[in-house]
């Protein structure tokens, strides 16, 4: 505890002279510096005002412990005990929120994110279960007031997604999302299917950081662009121009397409920002692979290669193999109600960092 406090009092000290800067002229003349210095100062606040309010709750939580046991009116005693627990319950929390804010925090998480969502092992189930993360992806976006925008997809047959790669925009995307990384996993009877067996089917979710012109330098002569014309189901024409744009990034490999537009200049836009965003998460990967055991501590990763959760549908069941942990009403989940994993996982990942970092 000790720790905690004089790591408060510098924060305490940093606040006082931010409060300085926003009110110096020169500060306030430069926009940039002037939203820099606003926002650390909302952040470093808010951490002050958990640890004040931890002081307060300790010390009234010490005045209600001397109360019950001075009390001698045995009602007024038993108000003073139920206080005692209010205030316990009350100050772990507290203490739970200091521990996270102690934790680095991964400049990523801010960021926005392409998800691309594609059918595995399953043939037309793999691809009708796609689907239905897509849409529940979509709900959970709607919930959290995010902004989802589709960038590209291809169907089967039965109208199942074989890819899906969509965009989502708004607060701390990456942050949450990025617990979705990995192969999801389906059991239950295909609509498809006649006899009644439970089918076992795949789909993979790669989150990916969305890559801004700061985060990456590419030269013109790393890509390689070509324009072909775009095609339906069937073989048919969809576009009567050579609209469609491949981008291939010549020192990687990395191929990236896009057709869903009818014009050339959004689709090159469209996969210009795929491509930014692989890249960036590739480079997130290697990082990783250097940091070894780190990468092994924490959940939100995203190996895609890594069988995540199960969706379990005669059990009505979604487990999360990574805690080990499952949860009920599997339709309520695929209707966007995605907190009640992604929040139990991401306090799993605190308390994977915080034991490493202890």
């Amino acid at each position: 505890m000790a720790d905690i406090t004089s790591h408060f009092h510098k924060l305490q000290e940093k606040l006082k002279g931010l409060e300085q800067d926003l009110a110096n002229p020169v500060i306030i003349g430069n926009p940039q510096k002037y939203i820099k210095a606003s926002k650390e100062y909302e952040e470093i606040k808010q951490q002050v005002d958990v640890f004040n309010k931890l002081n307060e709750t300790s010390g009234a939580l010490e005045n209600a412990k001397k109360s019950a046991i001075n009390e001698k009116d045995a009602e007024m005693k038993s108000l003073a005990k139920e206080e005692i627990l209010r205030l316990e319950e009350e100050k772990n929390k507290l203490e739970k929120t200091i521990e996270i804010t102690l934790l680095p925090k991964d400049p990523l998480d801010e960021k926005d994110v392409i998800v691309e969502l594609r059918a595995g092992a399953g043939g037309d189930e793999a691809g009708l279960f796609a689907t239905e993360l897509f849409r529940m992806y979509t709900k959970y976006a709607e919930e959290k007031k995010w902004q989802l925008n589709m960038m590209s997809s291809s169907v089967t047959g039965v109208g199942g997604f074989k890819e899906a790669i969509f965009e989502i925009k708004g607060y701390h995307v990456f942050g949450l999302m990025k617990y979705e990384s990995g192969v999801h996993r389906v059991q239950r009877v295909p609509e498809t299917e006649k006899s009644g067996r439970v089918h076992t089917s795949t789909a993979t979710v790669a989150v990916l950081p969305e890559a801004e012109d700061v985060d990456l330098d590419i030269k013109d002569s790393d890509l390689r662009i070509d324009v072909f014309r775009s095609g339906g189901h069937g073989g048919q024409s969809v576009n009567t121009t050579d609209s469609a744009v491949r981008i291939v990034h010549i020192p990687s490999g990395m191929i990236v397409t896009c057709q869903d537009e009818k014009s050339q200049h959004k689709n090159k836009a469209k996969a210009l920002k795929v491509l930014k965003s692989r890249l960036l998460a590739h480079i997130r990967e290697e990082e990783e692979k250097k940091l070894g055991a780190q990468r092994r501590s924490q959940i939100g990763t995203g190996d895609r290669s890594e069988k995540i959760r199960t969706y379990n549908y005669p059990q009505d069941r979604i487990t999360d193999h990574r805690i080990k942990q499952s949860w009920h009403e599997i339709q309520k989940i695929l209707n966007g109600n995605l907190d009640m994993i992604i929040n139990t996982l991401k306090d799993e990942d605190y308390k994977l960092q915080l034991q490493k970092m202890l």
